[in-house]
């Protein structure tokens, strides 16, 4: 990816996607500099990576009425800690995506007289930011069960780990509900592919967020697959896969 203008940034919190809310969205990330400093130092400070965390930062135009609103949405998760994916430009499958487990910490609205009635917010993580890609685009409606279109990660090596964020933007039907995985194999074929992550069944709106145990992995392809139930189920979803 060259030089791009930002023009469509994508931003999906826990059970919405608040793109077309958001005119700014910044994400940042950093460690603590602990000094470590000695007598063999040869005069230079000498410091080591302490604690990381990682903020999202966005601000845009307030709607309000429906739970895949911004309102809506921030009021929910005001508190709490779900799965926030950000996209510098796009979400198709393979686009660059960041990924992290985050706290909702603030929200706020509101402006002068006679301005277009703004909101801003921020999100603390409180797991890795992960640098992955989309593992499945949300404009796409998924009414049976199937599998989505691989991408390729790379081995995970011990100690590393798989993470994947599942984001459920609509869920319609008589009593729909959707189990989505997270499968691996060596090819993008996908020959023999192995189960590496189970989400819990979804029936409304909401996220979820998911890593690995630590084990290496050799395979370097990686899709979302599901498990569709219900009587004429239709669900929108956005799912993001990383490692680190």
């Amino acid at each position: 990816m060259g030089k791009f203008i930002l023009l469509d940034t994508r931003l999906f919190a826990p059970g919405a996607d608040l793109s077309g809310a958001s005119n700014k969205i910044e994400l940042s990330s950093e460690l603590e500099e602990k000094d470590a400093t000695n007598y063999r130092s040869g005069g230079w400070k000498e410091v080591m990576a302490g604690l990381g965390s990682a903020e999202i930062a966005a601000e845009g135009l307030w709607e309000a009425g429906d739970p895949s609103l911004v309102d809506n949405a921030s009021w929910s998760t005001l508190g709490g800690v779900g799965p926030y994916t950000v996209c510098p430009t796009d979400s198709v499958v393979g686009a660059l995506a960041y990924v992290t487990a985050g706290m909702r910490a603030d929200y706020k609205v509101g402006d002068a007289v006679g301005e277009i009635a703004p909101w801003s917010g921020t999100v603390k993580s409180s797991w890795p930011l992960v640098r992955g890609q989309i593992a499945h685009p949300p404009g796409l409606a998924r009414t049976a069960t199937g599998v989505g279109t691989g991408v390729q990660l790379g081995a995970i090596t011990a100690g590393r780990r798989l993470y994947a964020a599942l984001h459920v933007l609509s869920a319609a039907g008589t009593t729909p509900s959707i189990t989505a995985r997270v499968e691996s194999a060596a090819d993008a074929g996908f020959t023999s592919p192995t189960t590496r992550l189970t989400f819990a069944a979804a029936t409304a709106p909401g996220g979820q967020i998911l890593r690995g145990d630590g084990t290496a992995v050799t395979d370097t392809y990686y899709r979302l697959a599901w498990t569709i139930t219900g009587t004429t189920p239709s669900f929108m979803l956005c799912a993001s896969l990383g490692i680190r």
